[in-house]
């Protein structure tokens, strides 16, 4: 088992408005990013082949899957499928958790 500390982890900057911290589980099968996302941040359209789990800890986060909307407040859970089309835009300032399987790499 493996711990960290998420202030350990350095700010990066994975799209304008979003601050993440991203981690990788020691198997390489997950990856676990923090986001801090302003206010009025749009994340275009897009899709990758990991699916993600989207979970918003604070704010609210309006997700668009494959033409479908639903505003995320905290408790609620958006689950994107691999390849789905999707987007983002944060009603408020915001601050989630994205989950990924497989791994994901911001390089």
């Amino acid at each position: 088992m493996s711990y960290i500390a998420l202030d350990s982890i350095p700010d990066k900057e994975i799209f304008p408005g979003f601050i993440a911290k991203i981690m990788h589980t020691p198997s390489q099968n997950l990856t676990l990013v923090y986001v801090r996302v302003r206010a009025g941040t749009l994340l275009p359209e897009h899709a990758h082949p990991q699916e993600q789990v989207t979970n918003v800890l604070s704010g609210q986060l309006e997700i668009t899957i494959a033409g479908e909307t639903q505003i995320l407040e905290p408790g609620m859970v958006g689950a994107i499928p691999p390849n789905a089309v999707h987007s983002a835009r944060a009603h408020t300032d915001c601050y989630i958790l994205d989950v990924f399987h497989p791994m994901r790499s911001y390089d």
